[in-house]
């Protein structure tokens, strides 16, 4: 079993009740910095709330090897919450073999290769693929395969290029972390380089029809813009009537 803990599911317009009220807890209107912990000892993006993340939901920095980013926008990495994690013990970095990334004591810079596998350890492999974002950023998508189970992770990124959409056929993912920044609403600029309930509506058959998912696969929607969503509950009524789960601060996820 593998266990997945969401440390943060928002976009970049944070709440500022994330400076008061919710200081010290999750709320699943008030979302930090999307980030999420696999297993306890690997961290997908650590952006700007990671480390209050960490410690509302009671992990250990300790116990984090290996730090995997999407993109080098700041809500998604943060040189000094990296170096705060490895403070005391040696972490291995995976960014794109692109990205401009200075030097960090105890880290090892790990350049990856777009649509190469690499091995984490033994029965733990992570492959990126190009993400439809900011290109300066060095954005990319990954796909986890621990154990047997296959996770897609592809929060900041609108639709998929044409490389990766076909590199997810027949991939047959057991669970998938979709891009849903924007609402339920048609309209919105940022299309290109993010997605809203509308495309995620078109983009989950479409899924199915390249055997990327199927029936069993768990679809959980992070990267949201409280500003651009309804109410978490509402949002979770809407995404259900296609599917998917919707992703809260502090939700864990065993498969």
């Amino acid at each position: 079993m593998i266990e997945l803990t969401f440390l943060g599911t928002c976009a970049c317009d944070f709440s500022k009740k994330l400076q008061n009220e919710f200081k010290d807890c999750f709320d699943k209107d008030a979302r930090r910095a999307s980030s999420m912990m696999i297993a306890d000892s690997c961290l997908v993006d650590c952006g700007v709330h990671v480390m209050d993340s960490i410690r509302i939901a009671k992990k250990d920095v300790g116990k984090i090897t290996d730090i995997f980013v999407t993109h080098l926008h700041w809500d998604h990495y943060n040189r000094d919450h990296v170096a705060k994690i490895a403070e005391d013990h040696k972490v291995r970095l995976w960014v794109r073999e692109d990205a401009d990334i200075e030097p960090i004591d105890n880290v090892e810079i790990k350049k990856m290769k777009l649509f190469q596998k690499y091995e984490v350890r033994e029965g733990f492999f992570v492959t990126g693929m190009v993400a439809n974002h900011d290109v300066v950023t060095s954005p990319q998508h990954f796909i986890f395969e621990i154990d047997g189970k296959k996770i897609f992770y592809g929060c900041d990124g609108g639709w998929f290029i044409n490389t990766t959409y076909n590199f997810l056929r027949d991939q047959k993912l057991d669970l998938a972390v979709l891009d849903c920044t924007m609402g339920d609403y048609d309209g919105d600029f940022r299309i290109g380089e993010h997605n809203g309930i509308p495309m995620i509506r078109l983009l989950l058959p479409s899924l199915k029809t390249i055997n990327a998912i199927g029936d069993a696969t768990e679809i959980y929607l992070s990267h949201l813009a409280p500003s651009l969503h309804k109410p978490h509950d509402e949002t979770v009524r809407i995404a259900g009537e296609f599917g998917a789960k919707v992703a809260y601060d502090g939700l864990t996820v065993i498969i």
